[in-house]
């Protein structure tokens, strides 16, 4: 069988599958999962055009590796075949372990499972399952291979997964100003003598277009306040359906999202028993929305509530502020909405959500900087090699905080 296959990508056009091996890892079930894993949750509700799944990205973020590594070797970077697979396979891999509507689920169906360790628990059980041949690539995806580039190209503060999510998430959603110009960023990739990703010192007004791009897309697409408003709503339901079901009410669910339901999950759980993680595996957005089209009839009405309102895209308000909103504010409002929809006080503090967001386009905090190879051989902090005060601003923390509640007590 060929397996040298090539496919028609809309961000880039034709991308190459390269080896067998990633051939067999791409039709594999665990890979094959992720078309049915929005890439964007809910953020389609304000963005129509933003349908992409977790499939698309992946292979795109495949595709900028290859690019990547192609350019090292074009400046005399020793690569072999065998890391230059493992690099695409860590990166095809590295989103493997996703649950269904992307982030916005995360913590709400498990508990402290973060989908890094299952991206690394499934990538161990396909190297079992491949003869040991995902080794390469799973030391390069934990960081324990020694030449510390290539984990910097699939986990760093300007590694492929984020050159795709940007370039991806802005053609989707048509906010053209998120483009990062991944085209010239890669190709101004270099190696540093201790073998660390570096950029070339001319890249640096390409970085800080990149670092504003990321912060564009982060307030104006996956924190837009109508996308926060349906993510919390969503997590509120599946909290709610979650308790109820630990407390002995009939939730309808396919068996998949009634086992997380009815049982709390933890890391230690899904690596100690085999039967979960394939639970996991066959869990996905059909599943989430099929049981929100069932709740919609829940006698429940807090979780009734919640499903219509999400089917009919009836969004939650959302108030934002940069501090912290009062208390006698947020109870105010739970007193609104118990005196609208005559519920206890109890029940209609559920249907008040208060939280916060926040973001800095560039993390200074730790030891993962962009650095800048100079003309003079001299490795430096991108915030140090620019002229201009703007990256050094984008470090900054910007922190919102907000409260969601239903339009209806507003009468709007």
């Amino acid at each position: 069988m060929n397996k040298r296959k090539i496919l028609n990508d809309p961000v880039y056009g034709f991308v190459s599958v390269p080896t067998e091996l990633i051939f067999d890892l791409i039709e594999h079930r665990y890979f094959q999962r992720l078309r049915r894993i929005k890439q964007l949750g809910l953020t389609d509700f304000v963005y129509p055009g933003a349908l992409h799944t977790r499939f698309h990205h992946a292979l795109g973020a495949m595709h900028l590796m290859s690019l990547a590594l192609r350019t090292l070797k074009d400046k005399g970077v020793r690569i072999t075949a065998q890391e230059g697979e493992a690099a695409q396979i860590a990166i095809l891999l590295h989103d493997i372990g996703h649950g269904p509507l992307s982030h916005a689920l995360e913590h709400a169906l498990f508990e402290d499972v973060p989908h890094e360790r299952i991206s690394l628990h499934l990538m161990e059980l396909l190297n079992q399952e491949f003869g040991g041949r995902l080794q390469l690539a799973i030391d390069i995806f934990q960081g324990s291979y020694p030449r510390p580039f290539f984990h910097q190209l699939v986990s760093s503060q300007l590694d492929m997964d984020r050159l795709d999510y940007l370039n991806r998430d802005s053609f989707y959603s048509g906010v053209k100003e998120g483009q990062p110009g991944a085209d010239r960023l890669i190709k101004m990739l270099t190696i540093s003598p201790d073998e660390r990703l570096v950029l070339e010192e001319k890249a640096v007004y390409s970085i800080e277009n990149f670092l504003v791009s990321r912060r564009v897309m982060y307030w104006q697409v996956y924190m837009h306040k109508a996308v926060t408003s349906a993510e919390q709503m969503v997590i509120r339901l599946m909290e709610r359906a979650r308790d109820l079901a630990r407390a002995g009410v009939l939730v309808p669910a396919s068996p998949e999202l009634s086992y997380f339901l009815l049982n709390p999950v933890r890391m230690l759980d899904f690596e100690d028993d085999p039967a979960i993680i394939q639970r996991f595996v066959r869990l996905d957005d059909t599943d989430i929305w099929s049981a929100v089209k069932s709740w919609a009839a829940h006698p429940d009405f807090v979780l009734s509530f919640l499903a219509h309102s999400l089917l009919e895209r009836r969004l939650f308000k959302i108030t934002l502020d940069n501090q912290p909103l009062d208390a006698d504010f947020k109870l105010g409002i739970t007193e609104l909405i118990a005196e609208h929809f005559r519920l206890p006080m109890e029940e209609a503090a559920l249907l008040m959500i208060a939280g916060r967001i926040s973001n800095h386009a560039y993390d200074t905090s730790g030891d993962d900087a962009i650095n800048v190879l100079t003309k003079r051989g001299h490795v430096i902090d991108v915030a140090q090699a620019s002229d201009l005060p703007n990256i050094s601003s984008l470090s900054t923390r910007v922190e919102k905080y907000y409260v969601c509640y239903p339009k209806e007590i507003t009468g709007t």
